[in-house]
């Protein structure tokens, strides 16, 4: 990128934002999705309990959100890497 104009390249980041901004969109639903499949497996069917859920215990909602934010942060990684490597090629 050091190679390009300053115009080209304020053009570049703010390309680069907009694909980060939908592919993040995009990954954080398909996290979502991932998570309401695993929980359903997990709880067979259940929903994932809220923190605010009064008739779930301590357990199940500490899991549920350890999952969700394991799952969250896989995806995001693997949407973060993949859309740096396909900006540097």
């Amino acid at each position: 990128m050091s190679r390009l104009r300053s115009d080209a390249r304020k053009v570049v980041k703010v390309s680069y934002k907009a694909v980060d901004l939908i592919a993040g969109i995009i990954g954080g639903l398909l996290a979502g999705l991932i998570f309401k499949t695993i929980w359903s497996v997990i709880e067979q069917g259940d929903e994932a309990p809220k923190p605010t859920d009064e008739q779930r215990r301590w357990r199940e909602i500490l899991l549920a959100a350890g999952v969700q934010g394991a799952i969250f942060a896989l995806v995001k990684a693997a949407v973060d890497r993949g859309l740096a490597e396909g900006t540097r090629s």
